[in-house]
């Protein structure tokens, strides 16, 4: 399993985010004293400021890992290169990622931009950067093992041993209508960072749940990982059931704890049609029910806790507004579990919600909180709730964040 932490991203000319960043962006000038994303991050605001649109952002670089630049710019009804310039801007679509690969390495920043090739009108990438400094190296600008130009550029080989003899320079010509990392990392041999940089996108787990999804009956058959959609959910339980007996009990106990009503968790596998039903218990009925029957809420419920409590959880998850369908006295509850388990150490995933739910808020501290706003000229900007100093003392004196933001504390800063 790939453990790393992402300290922060940019994200530029994406629909409403012109020039966003999150976080520390390796040695970006303009935020060269900006701290790292916590463990657990939460971004706020109003409904169109542009929260689903950094949930995509990362949908987008993590579909490109998949396939070629078109293709990602039309899946997911995103409607095509055109539609996701910002308003009135000809620069390119720049993404930035500033990680580390575990928590005592050399931070590595991947840098991408996209725009329309003049000549065929698709989509290209016009540049891909990834850097690191070298072992033993304290200072100066960081080594570009990858960069390239409208697919011509240079790499390194090798594994960059501290005398770095292992690495030769070699130039190449890549197709650039797919991202360099996904063409080279075919070569685990010669590119080994490149290829762990993208094992470690295509390791995110970037949630679409939907309850009807989790209703699915799928066939008998364990599964290790819950799958975006969570129509896999059964084939999660019973592989925790056989494998993980212990960590099963416990996700068992949890539900039940935090859910009124529930209480046993079954599997049951239909000999005729090998077809995998989850069975729920209700403490007021003699007959349990199957995930087709339990409410929206519970499923999401039982869902978020497969997912926080997988042995082996995804580095980074992103869940756009978990609150969705779930009653709100259950919110606080949600966003705790998120921290217990978004711990910053090893074999935790590292969480990222967008929301707009001041219950959920409410149990989050300020420096987990991101606050995105519109502005007059239509671009978003976006600013941790700790840089402002009155709302830490109003936090730590007892006040809900949340209750902050609902009475509008938070709303353009507060003077």
């Amino acid at each position: 399993m790939i453990v790393a932490l992402i300290e922060g991203f940019k994200i530029q000319n994406y629909r409403s985010l012109r020039n966003v960043a999150l976080g520390r962006i390796g040695t970006d000038p303009d935020l060269k004293d900006a701290e790292q994303l916590t463990p657990l991050t939460a971004v706020i605001g109003k409904n169109g400021v542009g929260k689903s649109t950094i949930f995509d952002v990362l949908g987008f670089l993590a579909d490109c890992m998949e396939t070629d630049i078109e293709t990602a710019c039309n899946a997911r009804n995103r409607g095509g290169l055109d539609k996701l310039f910002t308003l009135g801007v000809t620069d390119p679509i720049g993404i930035t990622i500033y990680y580390r690969e575990s928590l005592n390495d050399r931070p590595i920043t991947y840098e991408v931009y996209i725009n329309k090739d003049e000549i065929t009108q698709l989509p290209i990438v016009v540049s891909e950067r990834l850097r690191q400094r070298r072992k033993g190296q304290s200072k100066g600008q960081p080594l570009s093992f990858l960069w390239l130009e409208r697919g011509k550029g240079r790499a390194w080989t090798g594994t960059d041993s501290v005398e770095g003899d292992d690495l030769d320079q070699i130039e190449i010509e890549l197709d650039p209508y797919k991202l360099a990392i996904v063409t080279l990392a075919e070569h685990i041999k010669e590119h080994p960072r490149i290829t762990k940089f993208k094992q470690f996108i295509q390791s995110w787990y970037l949630s679409y749940f939907t309850p009807d999804a989790a209703r699915t009956i799928p066939q008998a058959g364990i599964q290790k990982h819950l799958n975006l959609h969570g129509d896999n959910m059964g084939n999660v339980v019973q592989y925790l059931e056989r494998n993980h007996p212990i960590i099963f009990k416990r996700i068992l106990k949890d539900i039940s704890e935090k859910i009124p009503g529930i209480g046993e968790i079954l599997t049951y596998r239909d000999e005729v049609t090998n077809n995998l039903y989850l069975l729920f218990k209700d403490k007021g009925f003699v007959k349990p029910f199957t995930q087709q029957q339990m409410s929206d809420g519970t499923l999401k419920m039982f869902c978020y806790l497969l997912l926080l409590q997988d042995p082996e959880p995804a580095p980074f998850v992103c869940i756009e507004e978990p609150e969705n369908g779930l009653y709100h006295k259950l919110l606080e509850t949600l966003a705790n579990e998120f921290r217990v388990h978004a711990t910053g150490k090893i074999n935790s995933p590292q969480v990222f919600i967008t929301t707009h739910q001041p219950y959920f808020v409410d149990a989050l501290s300020p420096d987990e909180v991101w606050i995105l706003e519109k502005g007059d000229n239509g671009f978003s900007t976006i600013r941790r709730a700790s840089d402002d100093p009155l709302i830490k003392n109003m936090v730590s004196e007892g006040l809900p964040l949340g209750s902050l933001w609902y009475s509008d504390y938070l709303e353009g800063g507060h003077k």
